[in-house]
């Protein structure tokens, strides 16, 4: 298996934080951890499918995921390639009319946000070149192709850099205070934007944050109290809930 990362041109950086380019010539199943941004996929070979309660729902060769706040369960077939745009956190809106929040929990055809004739001109593409380099072109210029000219929402990215500057942990009230403006109009407007509300970005933030202590020599009661949960009760159900799985367990497979 190989999981390869490409970073885009300067046009793209403000919005795509990075494609990846995955093959695996096994059938697997595997779990995916919510992402603080959407991703987009396109199989130029293979299958991919959700499993949700022991039922498969096979997906369309180019889609969409949004936002999360469980884990979901993804099964590609054998000799499997995709290319996977991992969006900044407020990267979406600025190539698709559609709010962000719309697709919140949700794995969608790609054609359901951008014109079906422009998606199947990019697997037509994709079909037929040979190198990563020519995939992820032509995945580039469709991008630019859709990219809209409208001003990027600053309050909210001035929001997203203060949630993760906390790492999580700040208190969506002081965030409201800090940027002067009432909390209706602000949750309208960040959820619109970044795809689900204030708070549930912040606690993906604050277990991605979790994550990364897991590869560090500390005790579940460091990393609980360092990532400012009331105790470890709670600590435990948040990471069960993101992952299907204990802190225990998780760290003994690490």
């Amino acid at each position: 298996m190989r999981f390869d990362k490409h970073y885009p041109t300067e046009w793209l950086k403000p919005y795509i934080k990075y494609f990846v380019v995955s093959e695996n010539e096994l059938e697997n199943s595997y779990k995916v951890f919510p992402s603080s941004g959407l991703v987009a996929g396109f199989q130029y070979k293979g299958q991919l499918s959700t499993l949700k309660n022991d039922a498969e729902n096979k997906l369309t060769s180019a889609g969409i995921t949004g936002v999360s706040d469980s884990y979901k369960i993804f099964k590609n077939s054998a000799d499997i390639g995709t290319i996977l745009v991992y969006f900044t956190e407020v990267g979406f809106t600025q190539f698709a009319a559609q709010p962000a929040h719309e697709l919140f929990n949700l794995s969608l055809p790609l054609d359901n946000v951008f014109d079906g004739k422009c998606v199947s001109e990019v697997e037509e593409k994709l079909a037929l070149a040979t190198t990563d380099g020519q995939r992820i072109k032509i995945v580039e210029r469709f991008l630019v192709s859709q990219l809209k000219d409208i001003q990027a929402d600053k309050l909210i990215i001035e929001a997203v850099k203060l949630i993760y500057n906390s790492n999580g942990t700040v208190r969506i009230k002081e965030l409201i205070e800090k940027l002067c403006i009432s909390q209706s109009p602000f949750e309208k407007r960040f959820r619109k934007v970044v795809g689900t509300t204030a708070k549930k970005f912040a606690s993906i933030v604050r277990f991605n944050s979790v994550l990364e202590d897991f590869d560090k020599t500390k005790s579940l009661t460091e990393i609980s109290y360092e990532n400012n949960y009331f105790d470890q009760a709670h600590f435990i159900k948040d990471f069960k809930h993101f992952t299907g799985d204990t802190p225990e367990n998780f760290k003994r497979f690490l």
